[in-house]
């Protein structure tokens, strides 16, 4: 028998106590029969799939050299079907919401108007692009694709985290972490039947290719590409690996053009009319003729031939504004105005540090919280209290006083907790999970989403370049949680 650890006061998605979950004890009953030598050649086998295939991240300013394997952990989170749907129904009420702010910030400023949001937040947010003030863009969707972070409390409630809405990454660790569980550990599909991530790009592609600008003939059929920053971008494979899968070029600004406010891609046969550009690019470096002059990575003149209508850019410019985290604390009080619901998925709870009461309260309980940069990603300057040195404290201390609109606060949540075998061993590790939102005519939420994991014992910070790793997402059908039982074992389709 695995011997594991006692989930003790943390909520665990596997474990109750010493035993697993119900839903998770078909996997148990898999992974038991394994000895500790049969575990320990799994795990350098899926290691060394991912260095093999290529899958990497850049950590900028590391020494010894940036590009890094995807760390992976074996041990899946298994979603029983009925919380799945709660997630995927949230999901899709959050993303609608603020696509109607964007709308609405960018029109009618309806909810401005109405004192629902400061206009000052808005107005004031380095992401909120004037350009783009009365622009059309294509079925008035300004989010493509979402990526929204989920965190579980020391409840098990799930709590949006954090919403990307400019250039979410990732969705191609996705696919490859179930692909290394399939080569590598075959054993575990057997028993489970779960949502298959099969023709999801299929999905994507439609939605991508829903997105015609309104110029373009109603009988032609459009032209994509995606836009990369090059091989030298943190996300690059993600960049390939979308680009290969949606069956579209994947282009550097140097090999677009403009004229006559038409964007064209260079080709050896001449210049050939695009007419959706998904960017994995940032706003700021799209067109050095409106935004930063001196950026080798757009295209010149580009936002001409946008606000002509005669290209599409996703996800659409000036989303920034929509997923900062000072803004985050308002996208509840969103759903009320445009949907006139209440939100399926809660927040957690945000201080905003320009207010100068709540800005008296953080400092003097700031070795409580978590501090964050409003527009940093990556774990990059944050600052969680109760690990923090008291140098560290004082630092952030004086950041925050020198300028508060930069930085909220939240309470320091206990994550929820899941195995991870790394160095021959079982133990807890702190996980989330990034949500993907595809959306066009019709919204699809990928099912399962890249789980993310603080592979650092004890750490609370699940990035990547943090030192954080990716686990396989499960979701299992609805008959998975009807299985008959068969000899003590649960018998399930073995659809993957």
């Amino acid at each position: 028998m695995v011997k594991l650890y006692e989930s003790g006061l943390f909520f665990d998605e596997m474990l109750d106590g010493i035993q697993p979950k119900p839903h998770y004890q078909s996997f148990h009953r898999k992974l038991s029969a394994f000895s500790k030598e049969q575990l320990e050649e799994k795990h350098q086998q899926a290691q060394s799939s991912f260095l093999r295939q290529g899958i990497t991240f850049t950590v900028y300013g590391a020494q010894g050299g940036t590009e890094r394997a995807m760390p992976f952990d074996f041990v899946p989170i298994i979603i029983p079907h009925e919380q799945w749907v709660i997630i995927e129904t949230g999901m899709k009420q959050r993303v609608e919401a603020l696509n109607r702010f964007l709308h609405d910030v960018y029109h009618e400023q309806y909810i401005l108007e109405d004192g629902v949001i400061p206009r000052l937040l808005v107005e004031n947010n380095p992401y909120y692009y004037k350009e783009m003030l009365g622009v059309q863009v294509p079925n008035n969707n300004h989010i493509f694709l979402a990526g929204i972070d989920l965190i579980r409390d020391e409840n098990g409630v799930y709590r949006v985290l954090e919403d990307n809405l400019r250039n979410p990454s990732g969705m191609s660790y996705v696919f490859q972490n179930r692909h290394v569980m399939k080569e590598v550990y075959p054993e575990f599909f057997s028993k489970h039947s779960i949502h298959s991530l099969e023709k999801q790009m299929a999905h994507m592609q439609e939605v991508l290719l829903a997105h015609r600008p309104r110029n373009l003939d109603p009988h032609s059929d459009a032209k994509a590409v995606l836009l990369t920053a090059g091989m030298y971008n943190s996300a690059y494979y993600d960049h390939v690996f979308l680009a290969q899968q949606l069956n579209i070029q994947l282009v550097e600004g140097r090999d677009l053009v403009v004229q006559d406010a038409k964007v064209y891609m260079k080709t050896i046969y001449g210049l050939e009319q695009i007419d959706i550009i998904y960017r994995r690019i940032d706003d700021d470096f799209l067109d050095p003729t409106v935004f930063r002059a001196d950026s080798l990575l757009g295209v010149a003149n580009m936002i001409d031939a946008y606000k002509a209508g005669n290209i599409s850019i996703l996800n659409a410019i000036g989303n920034g504004v929509a997923d900062d985290k000072a803004m985050y604390a308002y996208v509840p009080d969103m759903i009320r105005y445009y949907l006139k619901e209440e939100p399926i998925l809660e927040n957690v709870t945000t201080y905003h540090l320009s207010d100068e009461k709540q800005l008296a309260w953080v400092l003097t309980h700031i070795q409580e919280l978590v501090i964050k940069n409003v527009g940093a990603s990556g774990g990059y300057d944050m600052l969680i209290g109760p690990q923090a040195s008291k140098e560290d404290i004082m630092l952030f201390r004086k950041k925050i006083l020198e300028n508060p609109h930069q930085y909220i606060a939240q309470p320091t949540i206990q994550l929820s907790r899941a195995p991870a075998y790394q160095d021959g061993r079982f133990y807890p590790c702190h996980i989330d999970l990034r949500v993907y939102v595809m959306k066009g005519d019709d919204t699809y939420v990928l099912p399962g989403g890249l789980s993310r994991v603080a592979l650092k014992e004890g750490s609370l910070v699940v990035n990547s370049s943090q030192g954080g790793g990716a686990k396989d997402t499960w979701i299992l059908k609805e008959e998975s949680q009807h299985a008959k039982q068969s000899s003590g074992w649960t018998v399930l389709d073995g659809t993957v």
